[in-house]
């Protein structure tokens, strides 16, 4: 059995509708990410923050997932050997196609943790400042998402996945956020690697393999491939 880990950014919810942070209309072009997303950002102008990050989870609600999303639902689900996928996104648009054996490494638009006893709550709706948490009733709800200078979620699961993988697929990715951008200098030497993009990133050079393109086309024809040989 072949054991595989994929690895998508943000390149692959842009054909979805969802604004990325890196391109030149991205969101990181009109705020600077200092602003919004650190803990001093947040301690500074929680109002800010939050009202960002619920804007962010509204948007969700105005769009859909795409064909690229849809075939890796489709590929884990027939894939013969282990499947992992893990994302640098925090939408769930995912988790909508189909996708369940994932990892949210920059954690999810849609969950928020309580910073006094450390509970995570789904949340769709809008967050106010001081809203109580549900556990424990401490007004001190913040989004569940990694922020610069956190440590991104399960770096163990995702470090052993890697240390096993005989083929690794990055979609959409910028290869500029570590540790994500350094996944494929990770493998060991006989797995084989894929990069899809719509430009090589910036660490296409370790892939043995990189296809050009929007990710709704190539995704879909890589997964077909893959599972049926054609």
């Amino acid at each position: 059995m072949t054991n595989l880990v994929v690895l998508t950014g943000a390149g692959i919810s842009a054909e979805s509708g969802l604004a990325t942070f890196r391109d030149p209309g991205g969101l990181w072009r009109r705020y600077r990410p200092q602003d919004l997303a650190t803990p001093e950002a947040f301690a500074r102008d929680p109002e800010l923050v939050l009202g960002w990050y619920d804007a962010r989870r509204a948007q969700l609600a105005e769009v859909e997932p795409n064909p690229a999303h849809l075939a890796l639902a489709r590929l884990e689900r027939e894939w013969p050997g282990e499947f992992l996928l893990v994302t640098q996104n925090v939408d769930d648009l995912h988790a909508r196609a189909g996708s369940r054996a994932m990892i949210q490494m920059h954690g999810a638009l849609k969950r928020v943790r309580c910073q006094a006893c450390g509970a995570v709550h789904e949340w769709a709706a809008a967050l106010p400042r001081a809203t109580p948490c549900p556990a424990c009733a401490a007004p001190r709800l913040r989004p569940d998402i990694v922020w610069f200078g956190e440590m991104p979620m399960d770096m163990p699961r995702i470090m052993a996945a890697l240390e096993d993988a005989d083929l690794f697929v990055s979609i959409g990715t910028s290869g500029t956020v570590y540790p994500a951008a350094g996944f494929v200098r990770m493998l060991p030497p006989h797995a084989r690697s894929i990069e899809v993009n719509t430009e090589a990133s910036a660490v296409a050079d370790g892939f043995d393999e990189l296809r050009q393109g929007p990710a709704g086309v190539l995704v879909p024809a890589l997964v077909e491939e893959l599972l049926c040989g054609g």
